[in-house]
């Protein structure tokens, strides 16, 4: 995994009279990053937690919200990440889907940012340091 990739989560607040619109948001999405070149790891619906599910760190930890869904997708390096972002809004195939969509299917959404964590080797501890991230 290349540490210049761009990868993106986004959590998004359902509205639940919307959830088969939201699935229709969803999949379009997932081939339009594609076809852009970058890889989508699909969007993630709430379900019930396993029955036995226990929080891992007691007093640390807190059961998440059961209205938001996930969506996580990347593109190999900032470059790409771009080129999508300013492709995407004259592609004949994403013209009627950012139409159709105008209206988002979900209350709210959180974008955030991120980098693989690099593996850590006896002679390189290939740590990234915190202090370097805007805002910190």
């Amino acid at each position: 995994m290349q540490v210049d990739a761009v990868f993106c989560e986004v959590r998004y607040r359902l509205d639940p009279t919307l959830l088969e619109e939201f699935e229709e948001y969803g999949r379009a999405w997932v081939r339009l990053i594609r076809r852009h070149g970058g890889t989508h790891y699909g969007f993630f619906m709430p379900r019930a937690a396993p029955s036995d599910a226990t929080i891992s760190f007691p007093g640390r930890g807190t059961a998440g919200a059961e209205d938001v869904a996930v969506a996580l997708f990347g593109f190999p390096d900032e470059e790409s990440y771009n080129d999508y972002r300013n492709e995407v809004g004259a592609d004949p195939e994403a013209a009627p889907i950012i139409a159709r969509f105008a209206t988002p299917p979900f209350i709210s959404y959180e974008r955030t940012f991120l980098s693989p964590l690099p593996e850590q080797s006896a002679d390189d501890p290939g740590r990234r340091r915190l202090n370097n991230v805007p805002g910190r």
